[in-house]
């Protein structure tokens, strides 16, 4: 039986995540300001178990989102869960690789095990059946502040110089907003020599 004031943690967690959006991936630790340590775990496995929420990993949660056409819940996507782990370190982090170029449209690869770039420490962390790495590195290659802009020099690096083609600027120019092209430009001479051409024609 309920009591009081695990219903209480319960209605506030269920009340928290539905503000964050389904979809939304969280740690157990989130809610500590709702109650004891003991008293949010139990609440967050019975939201589990009666399928409110969905356990994906150590202390880590998943507040499904629906799929509305065959009415399946989708699996939380590996970028989400990433910023979740990076929230939790305080640490900032940049997809590289396949996933960085998944992530801008530019490839319909998705990696068994993305890598993001970090600040924080090197470590791989498994989510269900996949795990996602991060790995530490420099000043210098997380030196870019803004997101966007170092997500596409990651995404040329990872396509490569002979391969970038016209194409890719063309997909680039017409997804990326006119806030992040902003942004391209502040930030182009911050971009490998090479991709310094291909920068200015997605931001022309």
């Amino acid at each position: 039986m309920k009591t009081e004031i695990s219903l209480s943690i319960e209605d506030r967690i269920i009340a928290s995540v539905t503000r964050r959006g389904r979809g939304c991936v969280f740690f157990g630790e989130d809610f500590l300001s709702f109650g004891s340590p003991e008293a949010v775990r139990q609440a967050l496995s019975r939201l589990a178990r009666a399928g409110t929420i969905r356990r994906i990993g150590m202390g880590l949660y998943h507040f499904p989102a629906i799929n509305e056409k065959l009415g399946g819940e989708l699996s939380p996507s590996m970028d989400t869960v990433a910023r979740a782990i990076a929230r939790r370190s305080g640490s900032r982090i940049v997809a590289t690789g396949a996933q960085a170029a998944n992530l801008l449209g530019l490839s319909t690869q998705v990696p068994a095990k993305p890598i993001y770039l970090t600040n924080g420490s090197s470590r791989s962390v498994a989510v269900g059946n996949y795990s996602i790495a991060f790995r530490h590195v420099g000043p210098r290659r997380m030196g870019v502040k803004n997101d966007i802009s170092v997500l596409v020099f990651e995404a040329l690096r990872y396509i490569g110089r002979a391969n970038v083609t016209d194409q890719v600027a063309t997909r680039l120019r017409r997804s990326l907003p006119a806030e992040a092209k902003a942004e391209l430009r502040r930030d182009l001479s911050r971009a490998s020599i090479w991709m310094r051409q291909i920068v200015q024609r997605i931001t022309e």
